[in-house]
């Protein structure tokens, strides 16, 4: 049998990107063949992989392919896959790359992946079905709690904006925090504040995806006795807080790690039904061949909420 080969973004190493021509894994009868339209970068975890600070994680090392945001169509589906040829789907990254890492193996023109794993998407939803991994990641903060709202949101990028929507869509209105005048913008039935002009200290419920590991304190110190900080974003350098405030609050802190399948199908109803919008947070686009240069904006420029590339151009 011919293997098939794919077009992929591999991280060689640190701050060394290319598009490399890597042969697939064979799929087998539960797996499906997704050709891929469009796949998102993360400011995040991409960030750090790329940058080489990420953190020790299961399956890191060089090379490497990113990714985990991933739309596409099925082109073959294995006999035990449960999934239909042509259909369009969602793909939360691969591991079908060989010798080649899949961390988490999205941004390639092809995937092989097992047929539980692509998840079948409206027709129109298009390239913004690469959202539902930080939609999923909103919901898995807010679901695994109390399930009760946010009170306070700090960061405005795409997982605040989600989270934000998905606390409306609960009868809530969030405040956010942004410093970045030009990310304050594009609130929907919430408030963005610099928090140099919010005083308030009675917050019940924070949630911060800014990922800077220098707030606890002060977030801590806006929290109402009993109050609870939920961290959302991802730290790549340790964490500390002053026990005495947090003591006096009986502060508690939650993580919020992994979404779960439970938190992909309450998002994928979510969006289905109209109560939760995903217009407005891809703010750029590239083909997949200038991915060198797609990569160097969605991490360096302020204005880009989500950059996502375009593999049709590969097909």
């Amino acid at each position: 049998m011919t293997r098939m080969n794919t077009i992929a973004v591999v991280f060689e190493k640190p701050e060394h990107l290319s598009l490399s021509n890597l042969e697939l894994s064979e799929p087998g009868g539960g797996d499906v063949v997704v050709d891929i339209e469009w796949s998102g970068i993360s400011t995040g975890t991409e960030r750090l992989l790329w940058s080489g600070k990420m953190p020790p994680f299961p399956g890191m090392g060089y090379p490497l392919v990113p990714g985990y945001e991933s739309v596409g169509r099925i082109s073959v589906a294995g006999p035990k896959s449960g999934g239909h040829v042509g259909d369009r789907v969602f793909v939360p990254g691969a591991r079908c790359f060989g010798e080649v890492r899949g961390l988490f193996g999205g941004a390639a023109s092809r995937l092989v992946v097992s047929g539980e794993r692509a998840l079948p998407i409206e027709e129109d939803l298009g390239e913004k079905g690469v959202l539902m991994a930080l939609a999923a990641t909103a919901q898995h903060a807010i679901a695994d709690g109390s399930g009760r709202p946010f009170d306070l949101i700090v960061g405005h990028g795409v997982l605040g904006r989600l989270i934000a929507r998905l606390c409306v869509a609960a009868g809530a209105a969030p405040v956010v925090w942004e410093t970045n005048p030009e990310r304050a913008l594009g609130a929907e039935g919430y408030l963005v504040i610099d928090p140099t002009r919010d005083s308030r200290c009675d917050y019940r419920s924070i949630c911060d995806v800014s990922g800077d590991s220098t707030l606890l304190d002060t977030l801590i110190g806006r929290l109402a006795p009993g109050g609870e900080i939920v961290l959302a974003g991802f730290y790549s350098t340790p964490l500390a807080f002053s026990f005495p405030l947090a003591f006096m609050r009986e502060a508690r802190l939650r993580i919020a790690a992994q979404w779960q399948e439970n938190d992909l199908a309450a998002v994928k109803e979510l969006i289905e039904s109209g109560c939760l919008s995903l217009d407005g947070l891809i703010t750029h686009r590239l083909p997949a061949t200038e991915a060198p240069t797609a990569y160097r904006t969605a991490f360096s420029d302020p204005s880009c909420l989500k950059m996502v590339l375009d593999w049709r151009v590969c097909t």
